[in-house]
């Protein structure tokens, strides 16, 4: 009787109505934490010159698609977890979860090949030269070829915090950091006896925390899921299990990486400007991280809640629940974009002290106004509608509007009109707006009710 009473108590735990702020807070601080370990690298290497940050830059494109790739069984696996929890089948949440964790190591494993086999020839594709080539290629070779330890990470942080917990992912987000601030400042500059190794040491830092954090969320998953994850879970593929994850997952990762092989396009105009423009491309989008940082913790904690919400078909709820989160994001978005262009050139002094490219930067900044309310909309309603199981219409429409509209228009716009870096920033702010009108549409025609993925247990 006993075993039966703790089961139900777990199952009370596990299906627990969840409350957006309380999953959003940590979100936030979770988000940020991660972004200023990029932003840590970008400060620290711009020690060593402007060109170690393009260079690492540049080999962060690769990386970004490379991530977004792991999405597709990462977020896959976290909606249908969350929608499994919402109907209350918490044995079979669990077993997802060990088959999505097997699945993104192997992909992980096979891209880390790659990276290892071939991150010459890719960045050669992207116009890089000299210094900029040197450095992107060692940072490519280490961060990419470890990219497995990333694989686990996401896949693992995305089912912890499906099932409520997102708290203690941020506070492994927050010791993972500590740890890559330390060997960055030891093994950049080469203090306390390390040697100084500037890129290199950079990228073996990324390498190193991300070692430490994966053992940690390993030891978590264990503590906190309310049924235990056995060891032939995660061998015990089941057909069904594996399509659900990929419905969501594919189209949802295809929607990711078509944004970041357009940004990749958008990379290589630049290369044609000139290294001030390249130099101060990667200091904009590094601050432009802070100012969208709210509307993805907004957004993910909104998916977790859809996610039970549809699950326990409550989708009434759930559509009215969006529409809350988006304006939040919109209102929390247009204060911090505020601020940011009143302090725009002083932030990016914290980089560089090169006039030109302050100039460069402040002025694309100054842009994002545009670009920033325009992405909001995408990042809260297409969170939304995967979180519903309407993945596919997210990408139909990235197709259309990224590939057709924003990379002729860029082209235009940077090399016909002559804008330069403010073309890139204003074509791109052209499809963030196209996308996230029509998905407001999408959302209120409430077309995704009928995409659910589970049925309610009785």
């Amino acid at each position: 009787m006993s075993s039966i009473a703790s089961v139900k108590q777990d199952k009370q735990a596990a299906t627990k109505e969840l409350k957006l702020f309380p999953l959003t807070w940590p979100i936030f601080l979770e988000l940020f934490l991660f972004m200023l370990m990029g932003s840590t690298d970008i400060f620290m290497l711009s020690s060593v010159s402007d060109n170690a940050v393009s260079g690492v830059g540049a080999a962060n494109q690769f990386i970004s698609i490379a991530i977004l790739i792991l999405e597709v069984i990462g977020t896959g696996a976290a909606i249908v977890v969350a929608q499994f929890l919402g109907s209350g089948r918490l044995v079979e949440a669990s077993r997802i979860s060990a088959i999505a964790i097997t699945l993104n190591l192997l992909v992980g494993i096979s891209i880390s090949v790659i990276f290892l086999g071939f991150s010459g020839p890719l960045l050669q594709m992207m116009n890089l030269q000299g210094a900029i080539y040197d450095y992107a290629n060692i940072y490519l070779t280490i961060v990419g070829g470890s990219i497995f330890l990333q694989a686990l990470i996401n896949t693992l942080a995305s089912i912890i915090r499906t099932h409520g917990y997102t708290r203690e992912t941020m506070l492994i987000s927050l010791g993972m950091n500590f740890f890559h601030v330390i060997a960055n400042y030891l093994l950049i500059f080469g203090h306390m006896g390390f040697p100084e190794l500037g890129v290199t040491g950079a990228a073996i830092s990324t390498v190193f925390s991300r070692a430490v954090a994966l053992f940690v969320f390993f030891w978590l998953l264990y503590r906190l899921l309310a049924v235990k994850i056995k060891i032939r879970d995660y061998l015990a593929f089941t057909k069904e299990y594996v399509r659900k994850i990929l419905a969501i997952g594919i189209p949802s990762a295809f929607e990711q990486v078509t944004y970041q092989a357009c940004q990749s396009v958008f990379l290589f105009y630049v290369t044609f400007l000139g290294a001030a423009e390249l130099a101060s491309r990667q200091y904009a989008m590094n601050i432009s991280t802070y100012i969208y940082l709210f509307s993805m913790a907004i957004g993910m904690g909104t998916a977790i809640v859809t996610g039970r919400l549809v699950g326990a078909n409550r989708k009434s709820e759930a559509y009215h629940r969006v529409w809350k989160s988006l304006k939040w994001g919109l209102v929390i978005t247009l204060l911090v974009e505020v601020v940011v262009i009143l302090f725009r050139e002083s932030l990016v002094s914290i980089f560089t002290d090169d006039l030109e490219i302050i100039r460069l930067t402040s002025q694309v900044i100054l842009l994002s106004i545009f670009l920033e309310t325009g992405r909001t909309f995408n990042i809260v309603l297409i969170n939304s509608l995967r979180a519903a199981g309407d993945a596919k219409f997210p990408v139909y429409m990235g197709l259309l509007s990224m590939v057709g509209i924003s990379l002729p228009l860029g082209y235009f716009l940077v090399f016909v009109l002559d804008l330069g870096l403010a073309g890139v920033w204003l074509a791109i702010a052209a499809d963030e707006w196209i996308r996230g009108i029509v998905m407001f549409f999408r959302w209120r025609s409430r077309a995704w009710e009928s995409k659910s993925l589970v049925a309610a247990a009785e």
